[in-house]
C-alpha cells in the first residue's frame, strides 16, 4: 500500500467511501475473485502502463489479489520505472511501468518527475515500449499530465537538445501526435494471438465544489458523501481529449487491433468524497500557512484505498474472465 493512498492509516475517520460499489444499468459486474483472476494469469505477465493514475489502479489490483497468496509465494521488486509483483506460485506479474505520457518526455524519471515545463519527444516511444513487448495484458491510460493549453514538442534527442527542434504544440493536437505514435507502435509490435489491449479512460478530478453545489472556492477537502445527482457531470475530464481516444482506437479497429476502452470516467465523476485529500503521506513539507487552510494542500486527483480504483479492476476483471 502507498502511503500517498492510505487514507485510513493517515488518519481519515469518514470511510464510508470504501464501500460504494458500482452498479451498471442492464448488466451485473461480477463479483471479484482474485483466485480466478491468477488462475487466468497464470504464466502470463498483466502491465499497466501511464501515469499516477494507472499506478493507483495498479496498487488496488495487488491490494485485490494479495490477500489469497501466502507471503512465501510472492515477491515486489522495483528496477527504475518498473515495479513488478509476482505471484510465484502461479508465476504470475502484475506490473507497473511508469510513462505519464506513453512518449518520451522529461517527466519520465520515476521519482524526479515534476517538470512545470514538460517536453515531449512525440515520435519516440521505444524507449518505454521495450519492456512491454511481451506482456499478456496491457493496460494504457493518459491523461493527467497533458493539462496544459499546449506543450513543447521536441524533434531530436534529449541527448543532444541543442542539434534539435523545438516547437510549441497546442492540446488536443499535440496529445493526439503522440497517441498516434503509441498506436502504430502497437500496431507494428503487438502479438495479436498473445496481447489483450486495454485503455483507461481519464480519472476526473474534483478541484471545484460549485460543480456539484458546494461553496465556490472549495474543493473535494472534507466531503464525505458521492454526488447523488444522477446527470451530473463535472468539468474535471476533458469531453475533447477522450474524443481525440475515441478516434485513435476507432483507427486502430479497422486496421484489426483492438484496444478495449474501460470508461472509469462518468461512474468515478460521482465519487467526489473517494480523494485522500489531505489524509495521505505529504512528500514537501506542509507549511503552517497550508495548515491554517487545509484545502489548499488536499490531493483531490488521487484515490484512497481500498476505494475507487477497486471498481476500475471489477471492470477489467469482467473483461479478462471473459477472455
Amino acid at each position: 500500500m502507498s502511503d500517498q493512498l492510505a487514507c485510513e492509516k493517515f488518519g481519515r475517520k469518514n470511510l464510508n467511501y470504501q464501500f460504494w460499489r458500482w452498479q451498471p444499468h442492464q448488466c451485473d459486474l461480477p463479483r471479484f475473485n482474485a483466485t480466478a483472476l491468477l488462475e487466468k494469469l497464470r504464466n502470463k505477465r498483466l502491465v499497466y502502463v501511464g501515469d499516477s493514475l494507472n499506478r493507483n489502479q495498479w496498487v488496488s489490483m495487488v491490494c485485490l489479489v494479495d490477500s489469497v497468496i501466502s507471503p512465501t509465494f510472492k515477491s515486489m521488486h522495483n528496477n527504475g520505472s518498473i515495479n513488478i509483483f509476482k505471484a510465484i506460485e502461479y508465476n504470475a506479474t502484475i506490473e507497473f511501468f511508469w510513462s505519464p505520457l506513453l512518449v518520451e518526455s522529461n517527466s519520465d524519471d520515476p521519482i524526479s518527475h515534476r517538470v512545470p515545463d514538460r517536453i515531449v519527444r512525440v515520435q519516440a516511444i521505444e524507449k518505454h515500449a521495450r519492456h512491454w513487448t511481451d506482456a499478456d495484458y496491457l493496460v494504457f491510460n493518459t491523461y493527467l499530465w497533458w493539462r496544459r493549453r499546449q506543450m513543447k514538442v521536441l524533434w531530436g534527442s534529449f541527448e543532444s537538445p541543442e542539434d534539435g527542434v523545438f516547437k510549441a504544440v497546442k492540446l488536443p493536437r499535440v496529445y493526439e501526435m503522440a497517441l498516434q505514435t503509441w498506436a502504430q507502435w502497437l500496431e507494428v509490435h503487438v502479438d495479436r494471438n498473445k496481447t489483450q489491449l486495454f485503455f483507461i479512460s481519464m480519472s476526473p478530478t474534483h478541484q471545484k465544489a460549485n460543480k456539484w453545489g458546494g461553496i465556490k472556492g472549495e474543493n473535494c477537502y472534507s466531503e464525505t458523501e458521492p454526488v447523488t445527482e444522477e446527470e451530473y457531470v463535472g468539468d474535471g475530464a476533458s469531453p475533447r481529449m477522450m474524443r481525440v481516444v475515441d478516434s485513435v482506437l476507432g483507427e486502430l479497429k479497422t486496421r484489426g487491433l483492438n484496444v478495449q476502452m474501460i470508461n472509469i470516467t462518468q461512474l468515478s465523476d460521482y465519487r467526489k468524497e473517494g480523494h485522500p485529500s489531505i489524509y495521505r503521506k505529504h512528500w514537501e513539507t506542509i507549511t503552517e500557512e497550508q495548515l491554517l487552510n487545509p484545502k489548499n494542500y488536499s490531493d483531490c486527483i488521487h484515490w484512497c484505498l481500498p476505494g475507487v480504483p477497486d471498481v476500475w479492476n471489477e471492470l477489467l476483471y469482467a473483461y479478462i474472465l471473459e477472455l
